[in-house]
C-alpha cells in the first residue's frame, strides 16, 4: 500500500503538477544569473512555468476533446438525442454537449440545427449549456 501511495504522489507531483518543469526553469534562470528566490526572479520563473504548463495542458485537453468529438458528428448526435424524452433527454444532451469544442463557433450552429430538426427546446438548451 505504501508503494502505491509513493507512486501516486510521484505521478501527482511530477507528471500532473509538472514539478520537473519548475525545477528545470529554476535551474536555467539560475544559470543565467537570475536569483529565483528574489521577487523578480520568482515572478519570472512563475510566469514562464505557468505559461508552458497551461499551453501543455490545453494542448492535451484539446487533443482529447477533438478525438472524442470525431465520434460524435452532428448527425449522430441528433439521432441519439431524438431517442430520449423527458429528463433523460436533458441529461444525455448535457453529456453530449461536453464533447463540443471550447468555442461557440460550432456549438451555436449545432444548436440551430437541433432546433430546426425538431428537437425540444429544453433538450437543445441542455446541450448548449
Amino acid at each position: 500500500m505504501e508503494a502505491l501511495k509513493i507512486g501516486w504522489d510521484f505521478f501527482q507531483n511530477e507528471v500532473l503538477g509538472m514539478g520537473w518543469l519548475s525545477r528545470l526553469i529554476s535551474t536555467v534562470l539560475n544559470t543565467c544569473g537570475l536569483d529565483t528566490t528574489s521577487r523578480v526572479g520568482g515572478t519570472i520563473q512563475f510566469f514562464i512555468y505557468d505559461t508552458i504548463k497551461i499551453m501543455v495542458l490545453l494542448g492535451v485537453l484539446i487533443l482529447i476533446i477533438s478525438y472524442i468529438q470525431s465520434y460524435f458528428p452532428p448527425e449522430r448526435t441528433k439521432k441519439i438525442l431524438g431517442r430520449f424524452q423527458g429528463i433523460w433527454a436533458n441529461i444525455i444532451a448535457a453529456l453530449l454537449g461536453t464533447v463540443t469544442p471550447f468555442c461557440s463557433c460550432s456549438s451555436i450552429p449545432l444548436f440551430i440545427g437541433f432546433t430546426s430538426a425538431g428537437l425540444p427546446l429544453g433538450v437543445t438548451f441542455s446541450f448548449l449549456i
